[in-house]
């Protein structure tokens, strides 16, 4: 598959670059999976809440390697099987299509024809396993395959090990998924970092507290000295913020209880 990159100007037409669908090798550096292992029962799935149009990745028609696509008006009913593919670490903390920065280890998809964000049901057809993913990206652009899966939604659904599945993708009305979003988290707590020495914690710490994380604290815990995030009085929130830690360039972090 290719990726998008965003044009400055939406009539200008949108560029691209190489993704891990065909096997495309960017700068030498082949796509593959995440360097820490991580299991089915690790990934979690995509919360659907109702979101505007992203700015970028909606612009239609758009045209990639000399043949062009149409985006979907609305997601509404859409319902498709075909060939599935992930892509993984060469585009990890790379923008998507949407804006977004790709993270490896969240459920998520990219598409060439949903609106963007789309959220949806992916079906391994082989084996009955099933998650939610958040569409944020554009592609597969390699053909006969019809969505190209984040490493962590590859794992969930153990294409990871395939490489390509059967699959049914299915569009979920987030309209329709409000009790999802306000879902608690039972006063869960995210881990940012685990140390030695108090004094880079507390660094750790600091830092997240300047970027507006400001429930970030310091645990000594089993002989170490843990960042934590939290509690989250929801689902949605937690998530929002182990999505802000990865913008700002630290390992994603995962849930516990205090």
């Amino acid at each position: 598959m290719q990726k998008l990159v965003f044009p400055v100007v939406a009539s200008i037409v949108l560029l691209l670059t190489g993704c891990a669908g065909d096997k495309h090798k960017e700068a030498g550096k082949r796509d593959g999976p995440a360097s820490r292992q991580i299991k089915a029962a690790d990934v979690r799935n995509a919360v659907p809440k109702a979101e505007p149009l992203a700015h970028y990745g909606n612009h239609s028609p758009y045209t990639v390697l000399g043949k062009t696509y149409t985006v979907l008006p609305s997601s509404k009913g859409y319902r498709e099987r075909g060939i599935a593919s992930w892509y993984g670490n060469k585009f990890h903390g790379r923008r998507t299509s949407s804006g977004e920065l790709y993270d490896m280890y969240l459920a998520t998809a990219a598409h060439k024809s949903l609106p963007l964000p789309t959220y949806a049901k992916v079906t391994n057809l082989d084996t009955g396993k099933k998650i939610i993913v958040k569409i944020n990206d554009r592609g597969p652009f390699h053909a006969g395959r019809i969505i190209d899966l984040s490493y962590a939604a590859a794992v969930k659904l153990g294409v990871d090990k395939t490489g390509t599945a059967q699959v049914e993708v299915r569009a979920i009305d987030a309209n329709k998924q409000g009790r999802s979003t306000t879902k608690t988290a039972g006063g869960r707590y995210l881990q940012a970092g685990a140390f030695k020495q108090r004094k880079t914690a507390k660094e750790l710490a600091k830092k997240l507290q300047a970027a507006k994380l400001k429930s970030a604290t310091v645990k000594k815990r089993h002989g170490l000295y843990k960042v934590l995030l939290g509690p989250y009085a929801s689902s949605t929130k937690m998530e929002a913020s182990r999505r802000r830690v990865v913008e700002l360039g630290y390992a994603r972090p995962h849930t516990v209880k205090r």
